[in-house]
């Protein structure tokens, strides 16, 4: 009765702390852990969101690259970090869900092991081959796999990237297995396709797109529900008749335990950084889609990662690929 009483009353002590916490935030710089190296699509869109976030809390946001292990290095220490909202951090559906299925224990839960404090882009992938293979849709490409699969092989960013995501999930629905050669990011790997070294890849719109513009590669599909605007030729996967809808996510955190005032304060920079229109525009020229007021909420980000984990993992668990 004691105990119940002395809680009583610090309950309006503790409001008024969590409402002066969220008050006084931020009164330094934060750091946002990017958990790939430099120079990739990842690193290029949390840079951008950390200078419209930054504006917005007229603070530094300092970004940090910690890549290594699929971004597992980068992720684990924002996990241990401490939960003030200084330290936040940049998740994948490579991070929160493929890893999952490619370790056999990873050092986060990429579910409950983080505050999510809202998405930050989406994009669509694409099914794309070198352009000397003789097909020039979905359908044609299986027929042509089914026949041809014992010598043809598809590139990707390395084990656990997005665009091996795409490839295991897609080749798993349509039955077909294909030789996987990870490269050291996409960079090289798009050179191997272009070069004619490897058959396909299934990558992100930001580095296809520039390259099929050039006539260096081809696109079969769209690998997500909708057509693009810059692809008016190419079809979904969808509209030929596969049950395939593949979009690669981004989102921030903070750690686990960060009060949720602070949780609204971030998020309320993320939705003032989405919404500036010269990244929009800036955006949307490579396929990625900022997500709508609606979209930022953090249970949109949780719902993804339960979704990824429940639908995606087993077909990537039955590869028997592994990172540790």
């Amino acid at each position: 009765m004691i105990l119940r009483r002395l809680l009583l009353s610090l309950a309006p002590l503790l409001v008024a702390v969590g409402t002066a916490t969220a008050q006084g935030f931020p009164t330094k710089p934060l750091t946002l852990i990017v958990p790939f190296p430099a120079g990739g699509p990842s690193d290029a869109l949390a840079r951008a969101l950390a200078q419209g976030m930054a504006a917005d809390l007229k603070q530094t946001v300092v970004v940090e690259n910690i890549g290594g292990a699929s971004g597992t290095i980068g992720l684990t220490k924002l996990v241990n970090a401490a939960p003030d909202g200084y330290t936040i951090g940049f998740g994948t559906i490579g991070t929160h869900v493929a890893n999952a299925a490619l370790f056999k224990k990873l050092p986060y839960d990429p579910l409950t092991g983080f505050e999510p404090i809202g998405l930050a882009g989406t994009a669509p992938l694409l099914l794309v081959a070198k352009a000397g293979l003789p097909v020039s849709n979905l359908k044609e490409f299986i027929a042509y796999a089914e026949k041809n699969k014992a010598d043809m092989t598809y590139g990707s960013a390395g084990v656990g990237s997005i665009s091996h995501y795409g490839c295991v999930v897609l080749l798993s629905a349509l039955k077909l297995n294909i030789t996987h050669v990870p490269y050291r990011g996409v960079a090289p790997a798009m050179n191997d396709l272009m070069g004619g070294h490897i058959d396909f890849m299934c990558d992100q719109t930001t580095t296809a797109l520039p390259q099929i513009a050039g006539g260096k590669i081809k696109a079969l599909a769209v690998l997500s529900d909708q057509p693009l605007p810059q692809l008016p030729g190419v079809a979904t996967a969808a509209s030929q008749g596969y049950d395939v809808n593949l979009r690669s996510w981004n989102a921030l955190f903070a750690p686990k335990g960060t009060p949720q005032p602070v949780m609204a304060r971030l998020n309320q920079a993320l939705r003032a950084a989405v919404a500036d229109p010269a990244l929009v525009k800036q955006m949307n020229a490579v396929g990625v889609d900022l997500p709508s007021p609606d979209a930022l909420q953090p249970a949109t980000v949780t719902a993804l990662i339960a979704r990824g984990l429940e639908k995606d993992v087993p077909a990537l668990k039955a590869r028997g690929e592994y990172l540790d």
